[in-house]
């Protein structure tokens, strides 16, 4: 019989548990119809998920909390009148509330799943609020879709969405606009078994909650584009200069513009990608969700996935031109630097030569004088070195009479010359095996 595997004996990764746990994080509620469910969506304020968590605990401290998840990044509880879910994310922290109502019974249409909960804890929220909705779940058995679509006007201005999801279970209705600061959602349920109320009103909240995050980088598109205009026209002034350029200082001046400009593309590529990077992130999330709704279309009404492409991708495409626009700029600048900068060179290269053939020709110069000297230090020394053996001929004329000076003066005046010219050239050798140790 073989024994039985244990853990304990071999070194487990410090994040195994932690991963598997996340995998299985954030799973949909088990919702039945009726319910209240309220989403909302805070930016973070430099806060840290220990301090978000300890906010999210002061609601348990007036009432016993039955903890139905708690970890490090999530945490959901039934504080008895109602249930909230936390999840902090990347960018953002969400709280959704869970209100569940009795069937048949008639609520406020203002009615939100925030009633139940302390206004003073809500206030206190940390971050700034960037998303706000509200989803009323319903059986059709208690509000016929017939009924809400009797009740829609069609002068009152708004577009409605009307969608039947999961393969016609279930009724959609919204128009996406603000009522007291929330966008609506009426969910009716005909037909959705198990999980799959939960999931449709999860899906719904992600989708308000990425199309809202994903619409943040519209702003800063607008404003790239504003700034892109401006230099994209900059940038055609200094071709212009370019090519009007006459001398190496004209074109080092527009090299230096150029410098200039390609500094401040990369500072608003800098200042701009993380955030067109996260829009393109939840602009795919978005489709994803609205592709898992397996939407049915109702006749007269758009649905989810045609209004967000009448409204929502517009807005997206924007972002992406203006990134696509910022990374042209950011490219032509480099090309044309590149080319001015080879003009530059080339120039330099040029002047370098002129420098060097200059050199060259002031060296043959010098060497030419050098050898004159050469020449002239020879015939000096020969002329000196023989008025030395003159004077020693003659002070020797009295130790040996035979012994005339001129003809010692003139014999000595070849090998005078001789040993001259050879000490000379033997320095010179001296010189240059020097000057090319010290190369």
């Amino acid at each position: 019989m073989h024994a039985r595997f244990n853990f304990t004996e071999i070194e487990e990764h410090p994040l195994r548990d932690y991963l598997n746990n996340e995998f299985h994080a954030r799973t949909p509620i088990p919702l039945r119809s009726p319910v209240l469910v309220t989403h909302l969506a805070f930016q973070h304020e430099g806060l840290t998920a220990q301090e978000e968590r300890e906010n999210v605990l002061r609601l348990c401290q007036t009432s016993a909390c039955k903890f139905i998840e708690n970890s490090t990044t999530h945490m959901m509880f039934d504080a008895g009148n109602f249930q909230m879910r936390w999840e902090l994310h990347t960018e953002y922290s969400s709280y959704t509330f869970f209100l569940p109502l009795v069937a048949g019974e008639p609520i406020h249409p203002d009615t939100t799943a925030l009633d139940s909960v302390f206004p003073d804890w809500l206030s206190a929220i940390p971050g700034r609020l960037i998303v706000a909705t509200h989803i009323e779940l319903r059986s059709t058995a208690d509000v016929s879709p017939e009924s809400v679509l009797a009740g829609l006007s069609p002068t009152s201005g708004r577009q409605m969405v009307v969608s039947r999801i999961g393969n016609g279970a279930a009724w959609v209705f919204t128009d996406f606009m603000f009522d007291n600061g929330f966008s609506r959602f009426l969910v009716l349920d005909d037909s959705l078994a198990g999980r799959q109320p939960g999931r449709a009103v999860q899906r719904l909240f992600e989708i308000e909650t990425y199309r809202m995050m994903a619409l943040l980088g519209l702003p800063v598109a607008t404003e790239v584009g504003n700034w892109l205009n401006g230099a994209e026209s900059r940038l055609a002034e200094l071709m212009d200069h370019i090519g009007q350029a006459n001398s190496p200082e004209d074109e080092r001046a527009v090299l230096a513009d150029l410098s200039k400009m390609a500094s401040e593309v990369e500072h608003s590529v800098a200042r701009t990608t993380v955030r067109f990077g996260a829009s393109f992130a939840f602009n795919s999330l978005v489709w994803q969700l609205i592709d898992e709704l397996r939407e049915i279309r109702v006749p007269g009404y758009q649905t989810l996935h045609e209004f967000m492409q009448r409204r929502f991708l517009p807005a997206m495409n924007t972002c992406a031109a203006m990134a696509r626009r910022q990374d042209d700029l950011s490219s032509r600048v480099a090309r044309n630097s590149q080319v001015l900068r080879t003009r530059v060179d080339i120039e330099l290269k040029r002047q370098n030569q002129e420098l060097l053939a200059q050199m060259n020709t002031r060296a043959k110069v010098q060497l030419r004088l050098q050898e004159t000297v050469e020449g002239l230090s020879i015939a000096a020394i020969t002329y000196y070195g023989s008025q030395l053996v003159q004077y020693l001929a003659k002070g020797g004329k009295y130790l040996f009479p035979a012994l005339s000076p001129e003809v010692a003066t003139a014999i000595s005046i070849p090998f005078i010359a001789v040993f001259a010219l050879f000490g000379i050239k033997r320095m010179r050798k001296s010189l240059a095996l020097e000057a090319e140790g010290t190369e």
